[in-house]
Parts: structure tokens; sequence; C-alpha cells
């Protein structure tokens, strides 16, 4: 007969493959239904973050669950993320409906400013005090870089227009925005931000900045002064790095020439390990897709950036927390997204568009309307703004 401690042995021994074998339903793990090899590939990796984005992604504020449909569409074309994207323009034609009615004028614009500006007052992070102690010189700027200008280039890549447009870029042409793009303060707090706006002013036709920026860039980040920088503004120079060839991709439209850029590549080529070492996931990932985009998949940094991501990502966890521990679903959009295609990589696509993509565009949210119109409804549209 069995003693005691025999059948207690026994009893843990069967509890334990229970526990082994019971699907795990924790936040943030691999369902156990799902095939998958150990250690997991690149790809697995990818898709289970995927998964577990997508099986909730709608309860995502819109601008997260519009960025993370956009980019996925511009991957993979599935319009399982069309209603995502709707829901980006609605809140791009929501955004603009506003500041054509309502904040025009050079007092509104002020006001509208220092309320932005305010949010940043008192705030305890490096990046933080530092954007309130230089923005509050040009307050403006929130306005025209961070708010207006990127929903009407965001409207103008799917092939749209607010329907006073005229009006806003009249706006726009009020201010000579190389007044921010080749200031080396407003680049040390802005550097990602004023390399998208600066080609979102190429893109939309109004100014071009673009080589100011990188040449004044270029100055206020000598690579000789890196040991210099903080780790918050040696992430904000590679973040500035990254998004310039993202920015020249359309973001994720299109490749890049990596001879347009060579600076940058021969940079994170020779420095890669100390990015690695000294930034946080989602500029990590950036820097991988960087090479992607030039059609360098097998640069060794690409290599480096996905086994540095796929090492973020914790054990048992289907997401790369935010920090320590912190595993909020909107808060990690970002990095989590990016890995995802970082990881999965499959190619650039120029979309969706308006005039080719219908079934995405057939119920405009109102204000948005196609750039391509007859003249007739030109004239009634624009003769206002």
């Amino acid at each position: 007969m069995l003693n005691k401690c025999g059948i207690a042995s026994i009893l843990f021994i069967i509890f334990t493959c229970q526990c082994i074998a019971a699907p795990n339903t924790q936040l943030g793990t691999p369902a156990a239904n799902g095939a998958a090899t150990f250690p997991p590939s690149y790809q697995d990796s990818a898709d289970h973050i995927a998964e577990y984005y997508e099986q909730r992604l709608y309860t995502l504020p819109a601008f997260k669950a519009g960025h993370y449909a956009l980019r996925m569409y511009r991957q993979t074309l599935d319009n399982k993320y069309a209603a995502g994207i709707w829901q980006d323009m609605a809140r791009i034609a929501s955004t603009l409906n506003h500041f054509a009615s309502d904040i025009i004028t050079p007092e509104a614009i002020y006001l509208y400013s220092q309320q932005r500006l305010s949010s940043y007052e008192g705030s305890q992070g490096e990046r933080s005090r530092l954007r309130y102690s230089v923005t509050k010189h040009h307050p403006e700027y929130l306005y025209l870089g961070v708010d207006l200008l990127s929903a009407m280039a965001r409207a103008d890549e799917y092939g749209l227009k607010h329907k006073y447009d005229r009006r806003l870029r009249q706006v726009l042409r009020k201010y000579d925005f190389s007044l921010y793009a080749t200031d080396p303060q407003m680049i040390k707090a802005w550097a990602a931000q004023l390399a998208n706006q600066v080609f979102w002013l190429k893109q939309l036709g109004e100014q071009d900045v673009v080589q100011a920026f990188i040449q004044t860039f270029r100055k206020t980040y000598p690579d000789d002064q890196d040991k210099a920088l903080s780790k918050q503004q040696y992430e904000n120079k590679i973040y500035g790095m990254t998004h310039i060839i993202i920015a020249a991709s359309g973001y994720y439209q299109h490749s890049v020439s990596a001879a347009d850029y060579q600076w940058i590549y021969h940079y994170f080529r020779t420095n890669i390990e100390t990015i690695i070492a000294r930034t946080k996931p989602d500029v990590i990932a950036e820097v991988g897709l960087s090479f992607l985009l030039a059609g360098l998949d097998k640069d060794p940094v690409v290599a480096q950036t996905r086994q540095a991501i796929q090492e973020a990502i914790p054990p048992l966890k289907q997401m790369i927390p935010s920090g320590k521990d912190d595993f909020n679903l909107a808060q990690g959009e970002h990095r989590n997204l990016l890995a995802i295609m970082l990881l999965g990589w499959q190619k650039p696509h120029a979309a969706p568009k308006y005039d080719q993509n219908q079934a995405i565009f057939s119920d405009l949210p109102y204000g948005l309307e196609p750039k391509q119109i007859t003249q007739n409804q030109s004239f009634k549209t624009t003769d206002e703004g």
C-alpha cells in the first residue's frame, strides 16, 4: 500500500500536469490553442502580439486604433482594418472641422496654443520639461505643427482634403515653419515631430524646409558629442533620424533609397550596440524598420534589432510592456505595432487611397472630400475658405 507521502507525491504530479496542460488565460499570455515553435520564431512573436492587440483593438482610443489599423493595412492590404481606418478618418474630420470653424484668428490660435502648452507645465520628465521651456517661446507650434499639419497631411495621404482646405492653408501660410525647423532648441525638444512636419509641409506643397531641417539637426547632434548626451537626448537624436527615414517613406507607403540617407545608415551600423543599450524598444524597432524600408533585409542591424525586440517580450506575454510590469494596451500600442512590423515585415504599400479603395471610402465623414473634384464643386467648397 502507498503511504501518505507516496499518495501526496502522485497527487502533486497529477496537479502539475493539469496546470501545464490547462489553457492559460492570464492577461497578455499566448493562447494555448495556438501552435508555436519554441523558442518562437520572429514571425511567431509578431503573430502573438498582433493577435492580442487585434482582439482588443476597438477598446483603444480612436487615435491609437487608427494608427494601428492604418500601418497594418499598409503592410497587409487586409480589409479587416477598414473600420479602424474609418475611425481615423472620423478623428481627422472632427479635428479639421473644429479648426476650420473655431481656430482661425490669431487670438483663437493663441488661446488654443496656451491651453495645449499648459499640459506640459509642471511636468517632471526631462522631455516634458524641455518641451515646455522651449515651446513657451513658440506656443503656436503646438497648433500648427502638432495638430493642424498632422491632420491635413493624413487626409492628404488618403487622397482627401477638408471642405475648407483653402482656409486652413491660409493659416499655415501666415507662419514660416523654418523658424521651428532650424532652431536647435526646438530640435532638442521635438526632433521626431519636426522630421514628420517638414515632410508633411513638402507633401502638401506648402513649404520645403526638409534640407534646412536636416542640416540643423546634424549640427545640433554631432556624432562626436554622443557621450555628452543624456539618455533622453540620445533617444531624441536617434528618434529624429528614424523619423527622417519613415517620413521619407510616406509612413510605410514606399521604399526609400539608402544612398539618399547614407549618413543615417552609416551611423546606425556603427553604433547599433549603443543604440540597443541606450534607447527604448520603440526606437530600436524603428532603426530596424529603417533598414527594411531601404530593402536591406539581410543587413546585420535588422537581425540585431529583431533579437533585441523579441527579447523585450516577457515570457508568457503577448506584448512589450510600456515600463516595468506596465501592460497598458493604449500606452503600449506604438512600440508593439512597431514590433509586429519589424518581426513580421511584409512590404510597404501606397494605400489606402480614395480613388483605389472605394470600399473603405464609401461613406466619408462630414467635412472630408476627395482632393480631385470637379471645377464647379471646387468653387462651391473653397470660395468660403
